[in-house]
Formats: structure tokens, sequence, C-alpha cells
């Protein structure tokens, strides 16, 4: 299987810049922010997505990454993540999982919830679902292209687990947006 993908172009930096602007996302939830473009990515995988993964996943990290063979040959060469199921992962990039089969963490130990990594078409702000909580004055639009069916209900049910819960990483293209698990949406 080949790696030739290459990583960041410059790892030390651009590693930096897609870790800060993760945690802008989630420290501002719905805010659209962009990650460092890499080069060239494997198919199965958005360029935000890997930054994502570049940022955020090393060899201690349990990942589920359902995007195909090259992908998963690329993020091990890259990360050194030990794959694992779904529900057993600290982060998941599958478009077949729903929040309710991932981790939530637990009452004594809710930072363990996992982090799904969601590529969908579009993220927007200024239009769309209407997001409040934690970090948002008021509210926050975001229009979100290509979210699963369902998702806003599965949301529902995952904002009511808090302390414990699921937080959604939504990438696309070289865009991310974040939605902590303590976010409420509300349909535009």
């Amino acid at each position: 299987m080949s790696t030739s993908f290459p990583g960041f172009a410059d790892p030390v930096l651009d590693s930096q810049a897609a870790f800060r602007a993760v945690l802008q996302a989630m420290s501002r939830p719905g805010q659209v922010q962009r990650v460092p473009v890499l080069p060239e990515v494997p198919p199965g995988l958005s360029p935000a997505a890997a930054a994502v993964l570049l940022a955020l996943v090393d060899a201690e990290t349990r990942l589920c990454l359902a995007a195909g063979s090259q992908a998963e040959a690329w993020v091990r060469f890259h990360c050194g993540a030990p794959f694992a199921p779904a529900g057993a992962a600290a982060f998941v990039l599958d478009p077949a999982a729903r929040l309710a089969e991932l981790n939530p963490g637990t009452e004594e130990e809710p930072e363990r919830g996992a982090t799904l990594i969601l590529e969908v078409g579009a993220v927007e702000e200024g239009a769309g679902w209407r997001l409040t909580g934690p970090g948002i004055r008021d509210e926050h639009r975001l229009r979100v292209r290509g979210a699963p069916p369902g998702f806003l209900g599965d949301w529902a049910a995952n904002r009511h687990q808090a302390p414990c819960g699921i937080d959604v990483i939504l990438c696309a293209g070289d865009r991310i947006a974040a939605l902590p698990r303590s976010v409420a949406i509300a349909e535009g």
C-alpha cells in the first residue's frame, strides 16, 4: 500500500496552526476556521480531515477510520495510530458512525468521550442551524451541507448526556467548525 502522500509541507508550523484552528473551533462553537492545506491527501480524506488527524492523532490515540486502505496506510505512516472499533476509539472518522455508538466517557472521566470527525459538503456561517451554549454569545448560525440523516435528533440525545457525550469536528475542504457536546442546535 502506498504511503507516498506527504504530510504537512512544514510539519512543525503547519501542525501547530492546525492544532490552533481546532482549539479555536472548539472554544468558539460554529465559527469556521481554516486549516493548513496539505500538498496532497489520500483518497477518502478531505484536506481538513487530514489536517485534523495529523494535529490530534498519535501512536497512543485509538482511531476508527473508514476512509479506505490508502488513507489507513497514510495515517499509520504519519501518525502511528492504532485502529479500533468506533465504540472503543478516541477519534472516529467514519461516515456510518452514529453518535449513540461512540464512547461518551463516564461521569468520573467525561473527557474520555470520543470526538467524531465528520466530513460534510460545506460549512458556512451566517445562516442555517442556530447554535447556543457555552462559548456562544446569544446564538451563532451555521449552515452545514451534507450532515447525515437524523443528525440533529442524535445530537439532542448526545447533549442530554452532559457532562458526558461526543464532540464533533465538521470538515469541508480546508475548513472546520466544531460542535462541543455542550452546544444546543436548533434548525434554522
